[in-house]
């Protein structure tokens, strides 16, 4: 096949019977689903027997780079993680930074599909065509951090990429999470429980191969125009800086999406953070990127301060482990974070999980004797990180909790699903679709449950600069927040399906690549011949896949809705007489539907559509009525 920007080669092995073997796929299925998000979703629904335990062996964990991962190119860094997801029992996905995807392709391999469950704890060992399966009970029990420096003690070799997970995920924790360098969380759909569930405790990659681009002349060009465009971006960028303008607007969520005004809001922003001296800016970034993203939390022997190497919380983990939980402490918030990260366990999940217990807590439909003596209210931040360790654990009240908020509901009983805000199981990210209409319609239908990745924050569309990324597909005018007309529906479907085509490229939205600038990157890269039409063509593939396995899953047009908290104003604030309506709500689904080409009542993609999109085979895992 043609190599440049692959490797040609897909890694198995067989945790069952320890077997491992390797496959390469030819040209048409490389350009047909290029990576991350569409790889994945061509082997979940080839090859998973439907209704399968999301946690048992026969379930696949399938690592998947792109083409770009790995080229020295700013925002090349990432991988996605796949499986069937024990949190929504649908499709699950999540991609990370870092270097541990890029030391995969270096290592020779575009993806790993790991199968079946070990016998006893294990953990993997690449090392270019090497490739070994090692024991890891020793690790067994330790946290990330721990696993990773043993990890690279023992293979003798501190430039080892580790991607691992910790005690959490070992338990299953529903929302657990996959740890790269310790620092880059594939956060969302549970994927660190498939992942101990089948005794794995790490994947250790160490490449020494160049990858092969077909012009590498103008992919330094392309390089060198985004790094002069980045420029003092390229210092220093963090996502947690997004506390201060979401206060005044309203998208910040506020005691479980409960409130509107939080005073304590600035002290856990970074510049609170670094005004405290608790954090320093621009300490971390991935492979081949100029864009250092992450802060770092200075060392103090104050007994609440985080460990450093853990890095410090971007926004959606500040704001659901403060604001969301009520907590003001800029310490707690950090020390949160750490524990998040040592056990493996999704920062989003957690948060808004606690926060809904926390409410119940308050709405007295659970009490101290079911949180074993913790005064679960919300600000307490000591009983937020105590009730962090329960349910990385799994101990006590942290056992209900560690199957998410849809879970935790049910079993608590009463009134308190009313308070869980999920949808198909997986917590609503840090912004608020009362603000974001779009980005409302967007966790509604979202393979995944709630997403704010691949989703359209209705805000970044209002200025010339959010119109700028989606132009060049025809969207040509602004539209109010409010709204969601057909206008912003086929806004959303076109910017959503470029989203898409970034998880499976795995470029970096930081990386403030232009749509045709992603044209001239793939073909520098690749070779193709390709246009802008093909490439947002990957990205609507690929969450028709997604798509098709929910269905055959159980997951229908019912599971395609927001929780009652949105249909609510918040109490006070800057929105506090805003609520979604559900009649428009209803009226955009059906849109989208019809739009993307499916069912326009069932959302199941139509037969044709499969065809026009060249995966008419598809249609043998969905029924039509």
């Amino acid at each position: 096949m043609n190599s440049n920007g692959y490797t040609g080669k897909i890694l198995r092995v067989d945790l069952s019977n320890e077997t491992i073997r390797w496959e390469q796929p030819n040209d048409s299925f490389y350009r047909r689903y290029v990576g991350g998000w569409g790889i994945i979703g061509y082997y979940l629904l080839e090859e998973l027997e439907p209704m399968i335990d999301p946690l048992g062996p026969k379930n696949k964990l399938i690592f998947a780079a792109g083409p770009i991962t790995g080229v020295p190119v700013p925002g090349n860094s990432r991988n996605a993680v796949g499986a069937k997801s024990p949190l929504t029992g649908g499709f699950g996905v999540g991609e990370a930074g870092g270097y541990w995807g890029a030391e995969l392709k270096h290592a020779g391999y575009d993806g790993l599909i790991i199968e079946g469950k070990a016998a006893k704890p294990v953990y993997l060992w690449l090392k270019d065509e090497e490739v070994e399966i090692r024991d890891a009970e020793h690790l067994w029990g330790r946290y990330t951090k721990e696993t990773q420096e043993q990890i690279r003690r023992e293979l003798k070799d501190d430039k080892v990429k580790v991607s691992c997970i910790g005690p959490g995920s070992e338990n299953t924790v529903l929302y657990g999470c996959i740890l790269n360098d310790l620092t880059n969380a594939v956060g969302r759909s549970g994927l660190g429980a498939v992942m101990g569930s089948k005794n794995l405790k790490a994947v250790a990659v160490r490449g020494s191969k160049t990858l092969d681009v077909a012009n590498r002349e103008k992919t330094g060009e392309l390089t060198r125009s985004l790094v002069d465009k980045i420029g003092s971006r390229a210092k220093e960028q963090q996502t947690v800086v997004g506390l201060p303008p979401y206060k005044p607007n309203g998208n910040l969520p506020i005691r479980n999406f409960q409130d509107g005004e939080f005073p304590d809001w600035a002290s856990v922003s970074a510049s609170g953070m670094v005004s405290l001296g608790l954090i320093k800016r621009g300490m971390h970034t991935c492979y081949g990127c100029p864009i250092n993203c992450k802060e770092q939390p200075l060392k103090s022997d104050d007994p609440l301060a985080a460990d450093p190497i853990y890095a410090a919380p971007e926004y959606e983990t500040a704001a659901s482990l403060g604001p969301c939980c009520g907590v003001g402490d800029p310490k707690v918030v950090l020390k949160g974070q750490e524990l998040c990260n040592a056990y493996s366990i999704d920062s989003i999940s957690t948060g808004v999980t606690i926060a809904f217990a926390m409410e119940c807590f308050e709405r007295e439909i659970i009490d101290e004797e079911d949180t074993g003596g913790l005064e679960l209210k919300f600000g307490n931040g000591l009983a937020m990180l105590e009730t962090i360790k329960m349910i990385g654990e799994r101990s006590g009240f942290g056992n209900i909790l560690a199957d998410g908020s849809k879970r935790a509901s049910e079993n608590i009983g009463g009134d308190a699903w009313r308070y869980a805000v999920n949808v198909k199981g997986q917590e609503i990210p840090m912004h608020d679709p009362r603000l974001k209409r779009a980005l409302g319609l967007g966790y509604a239908v979202s393979p995944t449950g709630a997403d704010h990745m691949h989703n359209m924050h209705d805000t970044a569309m209002e200025s010339e600069y959010g119109l700028v990324q989606v132009k060049p597909l025809g969207i040509l005018e602004s539209l109010p927040l409010e709204d969601l007309s057909s206008s912003k529906v086929r806004m959303f479907i076109y910017y959503v399906n470029m989203r898409v085509l970034d998880n499976c490229a795995l470029l970096c939205m930081f990386a403030p690549w232009t749509l045709g600038q992603k044209v001239e990157l793939f073909n520098a890269v690749t070779g193709w011949d390709t246009s802008l039409w093909e490439l947002a063509k990957v990205g609507e593939r690929a969450l028709i896949l997604a798509r098709a396995f929910n269905i055959r899953e159980g997951l229908s047009y019912r599971e395609d809705w927001l929780p009652p908290r949105m249909f609510q104003p918040q109490n006070g604030g800057p929105i506090p007489d805003v609520a979604v309506d559900p009649r428009k709500l209803m009226k955009a689904r059906k849109n989208y539907y019809r739009m993307m080409g499916w069912d326009e009542e069932t959302g199941v993609p139509l037969v044709g559509k499969l065809e026009e999109l060249g995966i008419p085979w598809v249609a043998k895992h969905l029924v039509y009525s």
